[in-house]
């Protein structure tokens, strides 16, 4: 199977081993709870998979490689302990608890979550030493003495034989005890991760035109391995964004490092000086203003496949930059929204800055800090909350400048620093909505309602930010394609479009409240009235 599989494979069956009947009683007991085993290449996405799961479902994730563990760092050491039976004394020899079932615990005490995933990779490379007991830890959830807390389930990944000379082959009795998903390499279902997640188009589009370089692991005449994995492409595609933002050059010593075959990577290292010309050549930003010179538009109608896929991954790219400005904006006020409807009746009541904004804020930054330390927050979400942190420290500090630090008039000071972010929504809407609109117009010129339109436009439905962008705000140019080619319903199945409208429902919901309601905390105060006509698409 793919990753994309396992991943909903193992996240169905964590959800089924969390259930709980009526009296509080696992639906499935957890002696029935067979481990998962994830069995495939390096490289492919296990340990990303499972980090997924947890942060989809909320809940937490204790992560183990158990290459390095003995059997005393797993099964716990032996200290002797004074007992008593009947008015008979004793010395008796008991096991400390596991490393592992004690990270557990202070995973749980760190960040509070109470549910999660153990996951244990590399669990077929065990030691000589402990291999014996990993039939007793698979059956009871057990190591040594000490149980796997409730509510925590157990995930293992392993790397078949031929990739790992370490492995050892579990025997029947063994495998019997767990729940087997193989996963090979499969290049359509990590490219659909790469479009949700907005991966450089260098990356993607270079695959696009070359999946036979996606994976490869191959042993070298001379001893060692070359190798190029879904791991090397994804991290290389975020060093190169990064390059390319601070102004660091990207070539093939940097490509080398993450695509371990001298062959791909030089071929990568052609096609990205290829698609930095592109980037040059094309002029996107007037493409996007909508002024693409003649000459531009001849060249790509003539353009050879390559190359055209590369422009519509520059467009694309460059309009997902715009839409993910509007969308932080909107967020950006909603969360504001939420916080300055607390603080209003109180600052109005004669209530200081210092309770109603700061306080609050050192509360909501240490349960931030409690998710990124428990491995459940998502970068988005962090992300949001970095950007409320920061503006509403931004609007205490307008407080202190305007002099003012309790009362109506620092409600005033917090109610024009938050219209200015109201006020700002709408053009950065217009523009990010003028721009796609120009993009789309852009493929029609060039290629009609070709192949390319369908690329286009499915890959913009794909896409997190410009579907979640389309779904707030809409955009007539879109609508009018997506519904002459029907690009919804190539692009995905019924299951994957009625979980993501769930999804957008929720959002949509969020964003009309928005536009009717703004903060809706009263009258003439301003805060609650909004002059943002941004209009969520029907």
């Amino acid at each position: 199977m793919d990753i994309a599989t396992a991943k909903q494979q193992i996240k169905s069956t964590v959800k089924a081993y969390l259930r709980r009947d009526d009296a509080g009683m696992y639906v499935i007991e957890p002696v029935r709870q067979r481990p998962m085993f994830l069995v495939g290449a390096p490289g492919i996405g296990k340990t990303a998979i499972i980090e997924q799961i947890a942060q989809e479902l909320e809940i937490g994730v204790v992560s183990y490689s158990m290459t390095h563990h003995t059997r005393q760092s797993a099964l716990g050491l032996p200290q002797i302990v004074r007992r008593e039976f009947e008015g008979f004394e004793y010395d008796a020899s008991e096991y400390t608890m596991s490393e592992i079932v004690g990270a557990i615990y202070d995973y749980m005490e760190a960040s509070g979550e109470r549910r999660g995933i153990l996951f244990l990779d590399e669990i077929n490379c065990v030691s000589e030493t402990l291999y014996p007991s990993m039939l007793q830890f698979l059956q009871f959830k057990t190591f040594g003495r000490h149980r796997v807390p409730e509510d925590w389930i157990i995930v293992c990944a392993g790397n078949p034989p031929e990739y790992n000379k370490s492995v050892h082959e579990f025997d029947v009795v063994t495998l019997d005890r767990l729940r087997e998903l193989d996963v090979e390499p499969d290049y359509p279902a990590w490219r659909r991760y790469a479009a949700e997640k907005g991966l450089h188009p260098a990356v993607t589009t270079f695959l696009e035109a070359k999946p036979d370089c996606f994976y490869k692991v191959e042993s070298k005449p001379g001893g060692g391995k070359s190798f190029v994995t879904a791991r090397g492409w994804e991290d290389l595609a975020s060093v190169i964004s990064l390059y390319e933002e601070i102004g660091e050059p990207c070539d093939f010593e940097l490509f080398a490092q993450f695509i371990r075959d001298d062959d791909i990577a030089d071929k990568f290292a052609v096609y990205y000086s290829l698609f930095e010309k592109y980037r040059s050549d094309y002029q996107i930003a007037k493409i996007l203003e909508g002024s693409a010179s003649r000459e531009v538009i001849e060249r790509a109608k003539n353009a050879m496949f390559d190359e055209r896929v590369a422009l519509l991954g520059i467009i694309l790219d460059a309009v997902s930059a715009q839409c993910s400005k509007a969308l932080d904006q909107e967020q950006l006020v909603l969360s504001l929204r939420d916080e300055l409807r607390q603080a209003k009746p109180k600052l109005l009541g004669g209530a200081a800055v210092e309770d109603t904004v700061v306080a609050p804020l050192r509360n909501r930054e240490e349960e931030l800090g409690r998710k990124v330390a428990s491995g459940t927050a998502k970068q988005s979400f962090v992300r949001g909350e970095n950007l409320f942190i920061r503006k509403m420290r931004d609007i205490a500090g307008a407080c202190a400048v305007a002099q003012v630090s309790e009362g109506p008039a620092a409600f005033e000071v917090v109610n024009g620093a938050y219209r200015v972010e109201v006020d700002a929504i709408n053009p950065l809407v217009e523009d990010a909505r003028r721009k796609m609109a120009n993009g789309i117009e852009f493929v029609e010129e060039c290629f009609a309602s070709g192949r390319e339109m369908l690329v286009f436009l499915a890959e913009m439905s794909t896409r997190t930010v410009t579907s979640r962008f389309i779904s707030h705000f809409g955009c007539d140019a879109y609508y009018a394609h997506n519904d002459e080619l029907k690009v919804d319903q190539t692009r995905q199945n019924l299951a994957d479009r009625v979980r993501e409208l769930a999804d957008i429902k929720e959002e949509i919901e969020s964003a009309q409240f928005l536009e009717t309601q703004a903060l809706d905390m009263g009258g003439a105060s301003g805060i609650g009235h909004s002059d943002s006509n941004v209009t969520p698409s029907k």
